[in-house]
């Protein structure tokens, strides 16, 4: 039988956005978990990607290629896995994207004990950046068995339900990028008022001052300030396309320019965030320490010290 494999993958530039968040500021996440699972992490946990691409198959005998760089691990004290998608409508229609690839990432990590498969769903949400009176707090995958009916939940996550006070509070950084979608449906009057329009631009002034505090105590870095700017200008040129006026207000608050000494500093954040992957991508094939090192053009001792000596 000859498969055919499908590599159109169709994505928006707010999943863009969510992926970048996840992947070059995976600390971010943490913190989201928490308030979602009602999870106790302290942020020092490590957090471990699973393998991108999978192939489901078709009924048709082909196979479709998806890429879930939304599934990962925290390893700590205790280790979970979580499945963490994102939708930018209303409805219920992730539901089956989410079950495609828990399903694919428990089959694919599964194993086989005596005359028994045993696979694990890994613990599922999506972040809904809109909302309206109907879209639930918890959604849920029913699977009907010769054993029994298998049942798991789907948890929601509102971005439009936080305010800024909140985010911050809770340290929810994740969600500013999302924080206009608050704002879309006053964008004609924003775009038409000037007075309204200071009005939104005085929020995110808010929100880079507040980002600046945290860099300033050494909360975040300057390259995760820097992602969390960039990624609000790209959702806003994005969602306010039609607006000139609310686009350019915004960004012309959190598009601001880097100096000198920052933008070294982010530089070399970002090669060590890029390095720190793909070391841990390459631990992950069963690389030694040293082969590892000489990848990713890093001393040994750095690599051990990430993994810690003799450790898996």
């Amino acid at each position: 039988m000859n498969k055919k494999k499908n590599s159109n993958i169709v994505s928006t530039p707010y999943d863009d956005v969510f992926r970048t968040l996840l992947n070059d500021c995976s600390s971010l996440i943490i913190p989201v978990i928490n308030e979602i699972f009602s999870e106790h992490f302290s942020g020092d946990e490590k957090i471990v990607f699973m393998p991108e691409t999978h192939f489901l198959n078709q009924q048709d005998g082909g196979e479709e290629k998806r890429i879930t760089d939304t599934s990962f691990k925290i390893v700590g004290k205790k280790e979970k896995k979580f499945l963490y998608e994102c939708q930018s409508t209303a409805d219920s229609s992730m539901l089956v994207r989410i079950f495609e690839y828990a399903t694919q990432i428990a089959l694919d990590q599964g194993e086989i004990v005596g005359n028994i498969l045993k696979v694990e769903i890994p613990h599922s949400a999506i972040l809904f950046l809109r909302c309206n009176e109907s879209t639930p707090d918890k959604m849920g995958i029913e699977m009907k068995t010769p054993g029994g009916t298998v049942c798991f939940d789907v948890l929601v996550m509102k971005s439009q339900r936080y305010s800024i006070d909140e985010i911050f509070e809770k340290n929810l950084l994740f969600l500013i990028p999302f924080y206009i979608f608050s704002h879309e449906s006053r964008f004609e009057e924003y775009n038409k008022s000037e007075d309204k329009l200071e009005s939104l631009k005085a929020e995110y002034i808010d929100i880079r001052n507040r980002l600046d505090g945290l860099l300033e105590s050494g909360k975040i870095s300057a390259y995760t300030r820097k992602i969390i700017m960039e990624m609000s200008d790209k959702v806003v040129e994005n969602l306010a396309q039609k607006y000139e006026n609310v686009r350019e207000g915004v960004k012309s608050v959190m598009g601001g320019r880097v100096l000198e000494h920052e933008a070294k500093t982010i530089l070399n954040e970002g090669k060590i965030e890029q390095a720190k992957q793909t070391a841990i991508n390459l631990k992950a094939m069963g690389m030694s320490d040293e082969s590892i090192a000489m990848a990713v053009e890093f001393g040994v001792s750095v690599v051990k010290e990430w993994f810690g000596e003799n450790k898996g």
